[in-house]
């Protein structure tokens, strides 16, 4: 038992040894891209997101910034719908959104040995975006010849407000490069279309999932 309090207290004492010194600089960001098709629902959804992040300690170890990029996605799909007898519909539809993303937080360290650090950070997502949405409507009736085509398009604006907590760790490779991985969030998100009769959705994301871990390189401006 002794052994025990004495490797607890050795532990807790070492959160607190080192410190990143008040007035450090950094800067950081996240660039993702992915791409995803299924060939047996003939659909494609691609995402791209850059957004780099600036950040200064204003206290030891406590240190608040903000993110700001954009990010875009892009979805494609083909369906044919057999109605009844001859008569077939086909849908091509190509759905864009652009958004701008701004994120502003706060980030709390604690030490865990020399170079490696665990973090909180609080989140406060938001986007700013629009969505393009057009589709060709083929139809056609085998039996008589029959075809037809119709254009549809719509576009809508949108933003959306969160709320995220992501914990982390921080490795520092020496003073002025480090490397970072945030496991999972907590998260709350308001997703609101710009109209005025639109509804909000809000959902809600709680967990630890470790296929959401998600890496970052960091330059601190080391004094």
């Amino acid at each position: 038992m002794k052994k025990l309090i004495l490797a607890g207290a050795v532990a807790l004492s070492g959160l607190s040894n080192a410190q990143i010194k008040t007035g450090t600089v950094y800067v950081s960001g996240q660039a993702n891209y992915s791409k995803e098709e299924n060939k047996s629902t003939h659909t494609t959804i691609q995402d791209f997101k850059i957004i780099p992040t600036l950040g200064i300690f204003v206290a030891k170890n406590l240190a608040v910034g903000a993110g700001l990029g954009i990010m875009n996605r892009k979805e494609e799909f083909n369906t044919i719908y057999n109605s009844s007898g001859s008569f077939v519909s086909i849908i091509d539809y190509t759905g864009k959104t652009n958004a701008v993303v701004v994120a502003p937080f706060v980030r709390k360290y604690w030490n865990l040995s020399d170079n490696l650090y665990i973090f909180g950070q609080l989140e406060i997502p938001m986007e700013f975006g629009k969505m393009n949405q057009d589709a060709l409507v083929t139809y056609m009736d085998g039996m008589c010849g029959y075809v037809e085509q119709q254009t549809l398009s719509a576009e809508r604006k949108y933003t959306s407000i969160g709320v995220n907590i992501k914990p982390g760790l921080d490795y520092f490779l020496n003073k002025n490069w480090s490397i970072e991985a945030t496991i999972g969030e907590f998260g709350y998100k308001n997703f609101k279309y710009k109209e005025e009769d639109a509804k909000a959705l809000n959902n809600y994301n709680l967990g630890l999932n470790l296929s959401s871990i998600s890496f970052g390189v960091k330059y601190i401006f080391a004094k």
